[in-house]
């Protein structure tokens, strides 16, 4: 009888209980609705139209996807993305995982050092841009006085050369970056269990094979979740690139997101820069399936 008499106010208690709860999530569903959803769909049906902005929508089918693939602008930002993506990723989980190993110990003026090296990330772009700019400059920059200095009697012109506007574009990418994942990296080594070096260094393990054996094993989600992120965020960088070179000299920097904005905003080709967006979309979604099924696998394994 009592559970017969509490039926009515526990449902209108779980009725109560999830209109608040949806109350709360209703502002985030609206703005995902209306500024990821919806213009994602409407890009999707962009990419088989041939559209300007002003004219008529003309359904063409799969021809944008044709014209990009047949466009040496599109497939030489594909192949810059991919070598921009692969070397920051390497680079910058290598020098993360280094400072983050480094300033875990008790170091003098730690915290210092862990503040200067994650304060570019939160630095503006604007600012990185101008600094780094007159960094690399030819004649009269820090970096080739330097170069000079020390023997090379023709150092690059990095941002005004073809050949190492890359090399310049993945460094100051990597310099930004780096402290951010370091963080990361920071966080996931002071999780490891202390017990774990004292039995390693029972056994005879020097400092090198407890870094094999302990520290990377158990650094593996972190690890997972810092390529994941690079990756994603390596294959839609725009900014850094319009600041410092704006995709030139020439195409030389020109990466896939550089390529949309100019169909979009420049060509005024939303057809193209809508199917070009839906390959990188696919790239994105492939290499981030492919990570998380490596990931389980090696959990697995380990």
């Amino acid at each position: 009888m009592r559970s017969a008499r509490r039926k009515p106010y526990m449902a209108g208690y779980t009725v109560k209980g999830a209109l608040v709860g949806y109350s709360f999530i209703l502002p985030n569903f609206i703005g995902f609705l209306f500024f990821i959803l919806i213009p994602v769909v409407f890009s999707f049906v962009l990419s088989f139209a041939k559209w300007d902005g002003f004219n008529a929508m003309q359904f063409i089918g799969v021809r944008n996807f044709t014209l990009i693939f047949t466009d040496r602008v599109f497939k030489n930002s594909l192949s810059k993305t991919i070598g921009y993506t692969v070397f920051t990723v390497i680079c910058t989980m290598v020098l993360s995982l280094f400072l983050s190993v480094v300033l875990n110990n008790k170091l003098k003026g730690r915290d210092l050092f862990r503040s200067a090296i994650f304060f570019p990330y939160v630095a503006s772009i604007v600012a990185v841009g101008a600094v780094w700019q007159a960094m690399f400059q030819k004649d009269f920059g820090p970096i080739n006085t330097f170069l000079r200095a020390v023997g090379m009697t023709n150092p690059p012109g990095w941002f005004a050369s073809t050949k190492y506007a890359m090399t310049a574009l993945i460094i100051v990418s990597v310099w930004k970056f780096m402290g951010y994942y370091m963080i990361i990296y920071l966080a996931a080594l002071q999780d490891i269990p202390r017990q774990l070096y004292e039995a390693a260094t029972i056994d005879g393990a020097n400092a090198w094979q407890q870094f094999r054996r302990v520290t990377v094993p158990m650094l593996t989600p972190a690890t997972f979740f810092v390529f994941i992120m690079l990756t994603i965020n390596s294959f839609k960088v725009f900014d850094l690139v319009y600041v410092l070179t704006e995709g030139g000299p020439g195409i030389s920097t020109t990466v896939l997101v550089k390529y949309i904005y100019d169909q979009s905003f420049i060509a005024w080709n939303y057809g193209k820069a809508s199917a070009a967006s839906m390959v990188l979309f696919s790239i994105v979604a492939v290499v981030t399936v492919i990570q998380f099924r490596i990931e389980r696998k090696w959990t697995s394994f380990m």
